[in-house]
């Protein structure tokens, strides 16, 4: 039975939801926004006190209470000794935001987007939300640095992450306020919190999932289009992609071995034309796995199709990461050529 599930038989009385009082984050803001799309939810109190008597009534406690129990739903993470992870393959400690997510996620997917929790793609899009969202907020929240081996201050400064714009809706140091105020504030804040993750919920679903079909056919057909590399080298889409966000999990899912990875990607652009890209070694780096070939790079139109011996070429970056034809014949070429 699903945390939510649990939650909906066990209350007869209007739900409560628990949070502390006084200057509100990221992670209880947005935790309280994503329990309110769970049914049981729907019509629930808010109250945010530090009243250990308050705390005891809360039908579920998040970011407050010393306590991390989810058989009683209490989720907090600021005691000592709280060291709980979202799973073996993550390292950040989690805050009330991941620790909702963890336990809740998966049925708030599902309420949000009006599907079952069984359905395959619910899997898949409560881990990309914890890695593309919900990970920063815990690490912001429990003071973990982005490059914790760096020395030195940073080069820049940005405070435009949610994390900094949910902080200032706080009062200023110098401003007068009341609880009154500070709950208007707070009501505020879990909706920036809310609106812009559950915005990221829907761009995935609906253009993050449907690029990872087409990655996915594309990987399974890369030995069998015409004017393929036997050893599945070469990558081709008839149209332009978000290839990058799903290649590397999808390699390893299908176990392809390292000398059938693709090296190349062909695709149309905005123009008409195509494209021939260089795979980077991961999704981070701008070192490709194998450059287009060097005495290109820099080379441009008539000059380097002359020099490659492939009609209508556009050019090839300096880099070598990516090059253009006026054909998909011809990027198809330039791919073939380069891996030779």
């Amino acid at each position: 039975m699903s945390d939510s599930k649990r939650i909906k038989l066990d209350t007869s009385v209007r739900p409560v939801i628990v949070t502390h009082s006084g200057t509100f984050h990221a992670d209880e803001a947005l935790a309280v926004h994503m329990l309110s799309k769970l049914p049981v939810f729907r019509e629930y109190d808010l109250i945010r006190t530090r009243d250990p008597v308050e705390i005891a009534k809360g039908t579920i406690v998040v970011d407050v209470g010393a306590e991390y129990d989810p058989e009683r739903h209490r989720y907090d993470h600021h005691q000592r000794g709280f060291n709980e992870t979202f799973d073996e393959a993550h390292k950040t400690k989690l805050s009330s935001a991941g620790l909702v997510w963890k336990h809740f996620g998966k049925d708030i997917l599902a309420a949000h987007l009006g599907m079952s929790v069984d359905d395959e793609r619910v899997p898949l899009l409560y881990l990309k939300m914890y890695d593309d969202f919900v990970e920063a907020i815990d690490a912001i929240d429990n003071g973990m640095s982005l490059y914790p081996d760096v020395k030195g201050p940073p080069a820049y400064r940005s405070r435009t992450d949610l994390s900094s714009r949910v902080g200032f809706l706080n009062p200023r140091w110098n401003q007068t306020w009341d609880d009154a105020d500070l709950m208007s504030r707070f009501r505020r804040a879990s909706l920036l919190a809310g609106t812009e993750f559950f915005e990221r919920v829907d761009d995935a679903m609906e253009a993050w999932l449907p690029a990872r079909k087409i990655v996915d056919d594309a990987l399974q057909q890369r030995k069998s289009f015409a004017g393929a590399d036997p050893q599945g080298r070469i990558l081709l889409f008839e149209r332009a992609v978000n290839w990058k966000g799903h290649i590397y999990d999808l390699e390893e899912e299908h176990r392809i071995p390292d000398e059938e990875k693709p090296l190349y990607v062909v695709y149309p652009d905005e123009s008409g034309k195509w494209r021939v890209q260089a795979v980077p070694v991961n999704s981070e780096s701008f070192e490709s796995r194998r450059a287009l070939p060097e005495p290109w790079r820099g080379i441009r139109d008539a000059e380097l199709s002359e020099l490659s011996g492939i009609p209508e070429c556009v050019f090839v970056h300096q880099s070598g990461f990516i090059g253009g034809n006026v054909t998909r014949n011809g990027a198809l070429a330039m791919a073939t050529r380069a891996l030779h």
